[in-house]
């Protein structure tokens, strides 16, 4: 070989082998990211919504979970417009069902018209196949913001070929219409359908699909840009109904449209991974009613003077939980607090719980006579003095009457004959474990419901009276095994308890002959008030369901002018009332261990009437006790109280009243071993600094009763 051939062949072996080199480097550069199976790209998808459904598989909300984007349940291509799948295919890949990933074609006709300085316009992604376009969703790598150089095509390229070879060609679009991003944060045709267009993607027609195919390649045009190119895609000379659709798409009016939104904060609650679909107890009809009568009422009260409201409603012999309205938005300031699972304080509605305890145990009975006068308490923190709602005594009363007016000193008087722990025991086993403190820690002020509690465990508590004392937990989930139920009241009592608070005439003093309360058919209720007009309640059964009302402000401020009939009555009354459309509630049967006897209550108000009683207990007559048959005392001062002077009111009225009971007729007072004068003769008290000692004795100079006080 001559020396010129070897020079020449050397260059041509060095020219291939650099050839080989760029090719090889060209290969290595742009070989994409593994693409990986249909199979597996569906079985990874994971919609960001969960589902919450009624007991008949209604619908009745949807909650995000996943913030990332907002997807929904993978959509079969089978499910998706033929439109919309025509329009998209002719709009971005017109060869799509005859190339192997990559149309050369659209590739040469993009280089001659960028080589011949013409635009791109509307036609830029015209190169970019759905193969090449779906790759890079599964892959953010191949289409990275601000990178679209010759390499990363190619990679983009290479694994849409792969893509075709490993795919067929329905699963490829049916991909593709899954994981396409489009506007805001919807990602796949199953949000986008749905946000967009107010419908499901079976349900897209021709102008639909091109406002579909016209977002792709800018998902935030604007009305104007989307509506010219959704015209030249549907091909129409007349584009005024796609220019409107396309301002209403843009407007996201449609966003809500299949979302109920029935039971918001029961999807929180109960929603928490992605995809999850939860069948609940839920009766949406009953969950619609207890919607429209508290949105009804909180309308009408006003927002100046209540904003917030809940409703729980239960099947009484199963425990599902029919309704559960955590709140209806209007004008509240707290809209997602869940008021049905929030924890206030009870007001009134603990007194049924307390008088089936001392009725159980026969140490009172409906008839027995309680006192509603003044009454001073010493407690550890201090003196107890509970007043009614209306700051008015009533004198001598029944339970019955004290239980139906709700009154406070009786409840009171009552918890003082039961035990503050055993009653916090009792409330903890009827569910209200909020109530994590011992007796001694709430008082006395527990019998006036100064514990906090929910509604959910409101309902169910007063459920146990509907079921005659036996209490359960309630449940959420259809399907759901129920919980052997505990006897916790005793029936009798339950019984008497319930007739008590279905008794209209019992409770005319305090809510007048036609209240709220009062319904055509047998339905038992209780009201409550926090302090300070906090919280109100209304809680009753019929032989069927319970429901529960809660109305009040979430962020603690006080109500204006609402009371227990006014607030929370109104709203259960309406509830109940559809419930029992075409079915009036019954009175329950009377249990063994009860007997009705007619009795009649000389020295008090109250008309003679039939009673119920525990059997052994029953009597004819029931009546205070007189002046004379009650042991002497001193009722004011209590002792321990510390009374403090105002140093801006002159001393000589600042007197201090002695109150004494009983029969007190030549019984004297002794104040610090200096008489002070007879016990029935209304004495005063001209306190001076000090501690002091105030003793009671009989005519016979025995002291009967003694109490120490502080004045400073």
């Amino acid at each position: 070989m001559t020396p010129r051939k070897r020079r020449w062949f050397d260059a041509l072996a060095w020219t291939a082998l650099a050839l080989l080199v760029l090719v090889t480097a060209a290969h290595l550069l742009t070989r994409p990211p593994a693409m990986p199976a249909f199979d597996a790209v569906r079985a990874d998808w994971r919609p960001s919504e969960a589902w919450l459904y009624d007991r008949d598989g209604q619908l009745l909300d949807s909650e995000r979970v996943n913030f990332e984007r907002r997807r929904l349940a993978w959509v079969p291509l089978n499910q998706i417009s033929p439109a919309v799948r025509t329009a998209v295919v002719q709009s971005e890949d017109r060869r799509f069902w005859s190339h192997g990933g990559v149309d050369w074609l659209a590739i040469a006709s993009a280089a001659r018209a960028r080589l011949t300085m013409g635009g791109p316009g509307d036609r830029s992604r015209g190169a970019s196949t759905l193969p090449m376009q779906l790759a890079a969703f599964l892959d953010p790598s191949l289409a990275q913001p601000g990178k679209r150089d010759w390499g990363t095509k190619l990679r983009q390229m290479r694994a849409g070929q792969a893509l075709a070879a490993n795919w067929s060609h329905e699963q490829m679009l049916e991909a593709y219409f899954n994981l396409l991003p489009l506007r805001g944060e919807a990602q796949g045709i199953g949000a986008g359908a749905q946000s967009l267009f107010g419908k499901k993607p079976a349900e897209l027609n021709r102008t639909d699909a091109a406002l579909f195919a016209g977002l792709l390649p800018n998902p935030a045009a604007s009305a104007e840009a989307l509506g010219r190119r959704a015209c030249r895609i549907a091909q129409t000379k007349d584009c005024t109904a796609i220019r409107a659709a396309a301002a209403t798409l843009v407007s996201g009016e449609h966003a809500a449209r299949f979302d109920p939104a029935l039971a918001p904060h029961l999807a929180v609650r109960l929603l928490d991974k992605p995809g999850k679909r939860v069948t609940t107890t839920i009766d949406r009809g009953i969950q619609a009613a207890a919607i429209v009568a508290l949105r009804r009422q909180l309308a009408g009260l006003g927002s100046d003077r209540v904003r917030d409201g809940a409703v729980v409603v239960l099947d009484n012999a199963t425990g599902e939980v029919l309704a559960y309205v955590g709140g209806v938005g209007l004008k509240s300031t707290a809209a997602s607090v869940d008021g049905a699972n929030a924890r206030r304080q009870a007001g009134s509605t603990l007194k049924p719980h307390l008088y089936a305890q001392v009725i159980e145990h026969g140490w009172l009975t409906a008839a027995s006579i309680l006192d509603d006068s003044p009454v001073q308490l010493d407690t550890a923190s201090g003196l107890y003095v509970p007043k009614n709602y209306d700051h008015s005594f009533k004198g001598p009363v029944s339970v019955r009457h004290a239980l139906a007016s709700s009154l406070n000193v009786p409840a009171v008087r009552a918890l003082v004959i039961d035990d503050v722990q055993q009653f916090r025991d009792r409330l903890w086993a009827l569910g209200y474990h909020g109530l994590v403190e011992d007796g001694e820690y709430y008082g006395f002020s527990l019998a006036l419901g100064s514990a906090e509690v929910s509604l959910v465990e409101q309902a169910n508590a007063f459920r146990t009276f509907a079921n005659l004392g036996r209490y359960a937990p309630v449940h959420f989930l259809r399907g759901e095994k129920a919980e052997e139920a505990r006897q916790i009241v005793s029936p009798a009592a339950a019984f008497i308890v319930g007739d008590i608070l279905a008794d209209a005439a019992a409770r005319t003093d305090a809510f007048g002959a036609d209240s709220a309360l009062r319904l055509p058919f047998w339905a038992a209720a209780k009201t409550g008030t926090s302090k300070g007009m906090r919280d109100n309640w209304c809680i009753g059964w019929s032989d069927r369901f319970t429901v529960a009302v809660w109305v009040g402000n979430l962020e603690g401020d006080s109500m204006r002018a609402v009371s227990g009939t006014s607030g929370a009555a109104p709203v259960w009354r309406d509830v109940m009332m559809a419930l029992h459309a075409g079915r009036p509630g019954k009175p329950p049967a009377m249990p063994e261990g009860v007997e009705a006897r007619r009795i009649s209550l000389p020295g008090t108000r109250e008309p003679p009437r039939r009673e119920y009683f525990l059997a052994g207990t029953a009597q004819t007559e029931m009546a205070a006790a007189p002046q004379a048959a009650r042991r002497p005392r001193i009722t004011s001062p209590v002792s321990g109280s510390v009374y403090a002077l105002d140093p801006d009111i002159p001393i000589d009225r600042q007197r201090l009243a002695v109150i004494v009971s009983g029969s007190v007729a030549g019984y004297r007072l002794i104040l610090d071993k200096t008489p002070l004068g007879d016990a029935d003769a209304g004495q005063q008290i001209l306190p001076r600094p000090g501690a002091h000692m105030l003793t009671l004795v009989d005519p016979g100079g025995r002291m009967i009763d003694r109490v120490r006080f502080t004045v400073r």
